[in-house]
């Protein structure tokens, strides 16, 4: 049973992971106690794994490589992972 800080993380991840489809990107949640979010692009196969966290301003989104939003902001978020993962590798 999940207790009331993976219950936040889990809601955080599922906000970002609603407006992903949007942006073109796909999902999928991962982990159950201690959930994260598997995001890629389908055209360029660049990924990577979101983590929800608390922090001093409320809850934030992070990612490789280095990569970090406001967890209040979702679209913001997927916007910004659009950006990174549609580049194509190097």
């Amino acid at each position: 049973m999940a207790n009331g800080y993976t219950s936040e993380r889990r809601s955080r991840l599922e906000a970002l992971a609603e407006l992903l489809p949007h942006h073109g990107l796909v999902s999928r949640m991962v982990g159950n106690h201690e959930p994260v979010l598997w995001v890629w692009h389908p055209r360029t196969g660049r990924q990577t794994m979101i983590f929800a966290i608390p922090s001093h301003r409320g809850w934030t989104y992070l990612w490789s490589p280095g990569g970090q939003s406001d967890a209040d902001q979702p679209e913001l978020a997927a916007a910004a992972l659009r950006e990174i993962l549609e580049k194509p590798q190097t």
